[in-house]
């Protein structure tokens, strides 16, 4: 156990979440998704449900802002737009977190393609349908060094 951190981000999730570089995607699926088929490399969260293994990786992991799209779920089959209650919930996390991203939907094959190319994926036991997410992993910017410290900057603080 550590301070600060979420026990749900087990050490191998860690490591995967620091290893991550800029631009790297990581998917978040329920306990039906195929992740062994699916996954680059998989990580299981047995016995955990979906929204907050979200909320625990959100805690630690910047959203890409340099792309208009940076967050994906997926759909209710063919249904674009329809919001399942675990969408809803899967929505207000990320808001939580990244309030001015939006979270795209993606149909199946789009979604399943985007899984496979991912960095990593972490499989719950979520037992909802369709409760499938995509991070895309951003930048911690440093702090704007002070008129006083700007000769002394320390690159590794942030």
């Amino acid at each position: 156990m550590l301070k600060g951190l979420d026990p749900l981000l087990s050490p191998e999730l860690l490591f995967t979440l620091r290893a991550m570089g800029h631009g790297d995607e990581i998917a978040i699926v329920d306990g039906n998704y195929p992740g062994v088929e699916h996954a680059r490399r998989l990580i299981r969260l047995d016995g955990h449900h979906l929204v907050p293994v979200l909320n625990a990786v959100l805690s630690v992991m910047p959203i890409d802002d340099f792309v208009p799209e940076a967050i994906f779920r997926s759909t209710v089959k063919a249904e674009r737009d329809k919001l399942d209650p675990v969408h809803e919930e899967m929505i207000d996390c990320c808001a939580r977190h990244e309030p001015h991203r939006q979270v795209v939907p993606l149909l199946g094959s789009d979604f399943y393609g985007r899984v496979k190319a991912a960095h990593a994926v972490i499989q719950t036991a979520e037992p909802r349908l369709y409760a499938n997410i995509i991070l895309r992993k951003g930048v911690i910017y440093p702090k704007e060094p002070d008129a006083q410290s700007a000769a002394g900057v320390d690159p590794f603080v942030y």
